[in-house]
């Protein structure tokens, strides 16, 4: 777990835990143990503390936050460092996060790499850093710039780091750290502890920051609890402000906004693990891209992979609609620069990657083919029989597709083993989330690259089966459904997407069908009117696109009750002959989020998810579940899904005659499990 080597009069202690160097139990001994060694070794006059391989350390052993971290606990080891009578140097490169951070805090000098990235992102689990981050580094940097590192949870870069004084100096690069921070602690005569230090700030920077932040939703008991904190190093000697942090660190950690935000940590991690893979599973090489359509996901979609420095062939039909396509990827790009995050060079780099061409056989060239045309089957199935013809051996040819079979478009080729959906969520460019749909015959070799190539792109890949909607568009039918149907028994929208909004969650069902388009899957004829939506498309009304949808829209896309959509509405109600009546909002939560659940459940009674988590994944990533309320099936097991299943039984008669309990769900309610498989 450490190694220790002496370096004349340097004791050099490297942190050996691969893959991140995480502070366990283990390397927490042995850490300790080797402070109290070099603490009686005469032999030694300084000490120098660094991590193996590319961070120092990624901090704390999460799984130990759910029972008692065994002794010495990090805040004690952090503490030893700090009373160590000789000095102690923290040789910091690539990233040092949490405990990492904390550790270095503790030492009496800081030497980092140029590459170094350091940071306090506990806040991102709910809690707040436990191990003197929020008493140290006030006293270290000053409270506000502290107070703003330790809230956003964001790192900073080892030159701002030495800006700040978080860093006293900086070494060549990294290969070079171990030497220049060995000859640095040869320097040092004694220590300069940290917690000696004054945190003094203007009393009033407290409430005004509170009020400053009090408006936003991500600003969370974790946030309030990290101003407390940091407020307790300007106010009370070192000693007494670990004991606040101790106490604020305690209580965060047991409650539900923490215990969520661990979760969805976890989950992204179990999402990434593909059931079913032979252990030598290795994924194909991808070298070059292609994709059809430069459309709004098409272009998206190409981005991704230029962004990458993966080139892409883009093929369209119409030069006009080519030109077009590039003209916005370009645009996006530039306008990404003009923000600060991309060079002028970085724009010209990845535009000079991108092929775009009316000739389908330029594909031929390509390792992975995307279809990202309209949902349309036949035409589908037209290209990846076209494709079968040009693609390589060995290609893999993709659909983009939202809700289609992905085992039909396969049967459209003589090699439905190269076939697999990969699904990108719009903005494709933005959005994180990637399912990636394992058809009945798609190659193993085939799903891993699937989701090796998301990763490389920086996305979240889940792995869905084949069914219509795959995990995340499927649970959304009856949410919608349930939406619409409470608009004709007579619920207004704002009170439909409040339930959901108070939750959380960014929009409700219906400013999402506004934002989507009320006229996807319309068929387009104004004089057939069978449904409110076919009401709203006659008039013109199809979302935000057109500023008028369940409501109206001003020129920033801001939403507003809207008369005319609640005239059409009331008429359509009339011409149904169904009277109004009040709707509550606990039968808007049943009709709109429990229904959610129950198709969750469905979704992995089928297989059609791995796992529970992946589905919360999903809804984090693609359709923006508040992370500190976990996803849906974490939300429903908090919840008590006994209560969920009650719920769903008193309304069934309120739900459609096809709506039927999944049996897991019943069986995990009635067994007091959790929701799975």
């Amino acid at each position: 777990m450490i190694e220790t080597n002496l370096h004349d009069n340097v004791l050099e202690i490297v942190i050996t835990n691969p893959p991140v160097n995480a502070l366990g139990a283990d390397v927490r001994c042995a850490l300790a143990a080797a402070l109290a060694d070099a603490q009686t070794n005469d032999a030694v006059k300084a000490i120098v503390i660094r991590g193996a391989g590319k961070i120092f350390s990624g901090g704390a052993d999460i799984t130990e936050f759910d029972g008692t971290m065994a002794e010495p606990g990090l805040p004690e080891l952090v503490n030893m460092v700090e009373a160590c009578t000789k000095p102690v140097v923290a040789a910091i490169h690539g990233s040092v996060l949490g405990g990492g951070l904390e550790i270095s805090l503790g030492s009496h000098y800081r030497i980092a790499a140029p590459d170094a990235e350091l940071g306090l992102p506990e806040v991102l689990l709910g809690i707040v850093p436990g191990a003197g981050g929020t008493q140290r580094l006030p006293r270290l940097i000053g409270a506000e710039a502290a107070l703003n590192m330790i809230v956003s949870g964001s790192p900073v870069s080892a030159t701002k780091a030495e800006k700040m004084g978080l860093v006293d100096r900086l070494a060549t690069d990294a290969a070079s750290l171990p030497g220049e921070a060995i000859a640095y602690a040869r320097t040092l005569d004694a220590p300069r502890r940290t917690g000696e230090r004054d945190a003094t700030v203007d009393p009033a920077f407290f409430e005004k920051f509170l009020a400053d932040n009090a408006g936003k939703k991500a600003y969370l008991d974790a946030q309030k609890g990290c101003v407390e904190a940091v407020r307790a190093a300007t106010e009370l000697p070192l000693d007494e402000g670990l004991v606040k942090e101790a106490a604020l660190f305690t209580q965060l950690v047991s409650g539900e906004q923490s215990k969520a935000l661990r979760h969805i940590f976890f989950a992204e991690r179990k999402a990434a693990k593909v059931d079913g893979l032979p252990k030598d599973t290795q994924p194909r090489s991808i070298a070059r891209v292609g994709v059809i359509g430069a459309g709004t996901m098409g272009g998206g979609i190409s981005m991704n992979f230029l962004s990458a420095g993966i080139p892409v062939t883009i093929v369209e039909t119409q030069q006009e609609a080519l030109d077009r396509g590039t003209g916005i990827v370009r645009k996006n790009y530039e306008a990404t620069a003009a923000k600060g995050r991309l060079t002028p060079e970085q724009v010209e780099t990845a535009m000079s990657l991108l092929a775009p061409t009316l000739d389908f056989e330029a594909l031929s060239e390509c390792d992975l083919i995307i279809e990202a045309v309209y949902e349309n089957m036949d035409l589908k199935k037209e290209i990846f029989g076209r494709l079968d013809t040009i693609a390589k051996p060995g290609a893999i040819l993709a659909s983009n597709t939202s809700f289609l079979d992905i085992d039909e478009m396969a049967a459209a080729t003589k090699r439905p083993q190269d076939v697999l959906g990969l699904h990108f969520f719009s903005p494709a460019n933005i959005m994180k989330l990637v399912e990636v749909v394992r058809g009945a015959q798609t190659a193993p070799d085939v799903l891993a690259t699937g989701m090796a190539i998301a990763r490389r792109i920086g996305k979240v890949p889940v792995v869905s089966g084949v069914c219509y909607g795959f995990i995340g568009n499927r649970m959304l039918n009856p949410r919608l459904d349930g939406a619409i149907d409470m608009l004709v028994e007579g619920a207004t929208p704002e009170q439909v997407d409040r339930v959901s909004t108070e939750l959380g969650l960014p929009m409700g069902p219906l400013q999402m069908l506004d934002l989507a388009g009320v006229d996807i899957g319309w068929h387009r004829d104004p004089t057939r009117i069978e449904s409110v939506r076919d009401a709203l498309n006659a008039a013109g009304r199809w979302g935000q696109k057109a500023k008028a949808g369940f409501y109206d829209y001003d020129e920033r896309r801001r939403p507003a009750p809207s008369p005319a959509a609640a005239e059409i509405i009331d008429g359509f109600r009339a011409q149904a002959g169904v009277t109004p009546r009040e709707i509550s909002a606990e039968e808007i939560a049943v009709r709109t989020l429990y229904v959610m659940v129950n198709e969750g459940a469905k979704i992995l009674e089928e297989d059609i998810a791995q796992r529970a988590s992946d589905i919360d994944v999903v809804w984090n990533y693609g359709y923006g579940w508040p992370r500190h309320k976990g996803g849906p099936m974490f939300w429903a097991d908090q919840m008590g899904l006994d209560k969920i299943v009650d719920a769903l039984r008193r309304y069934a008669d309120r739900l459609g005659p096809d709506f039927s309990l999944s049996p897991l769900l019943v069986r995990c309610a009635e067994q007091g499990a959790p929701l799975d498989k």
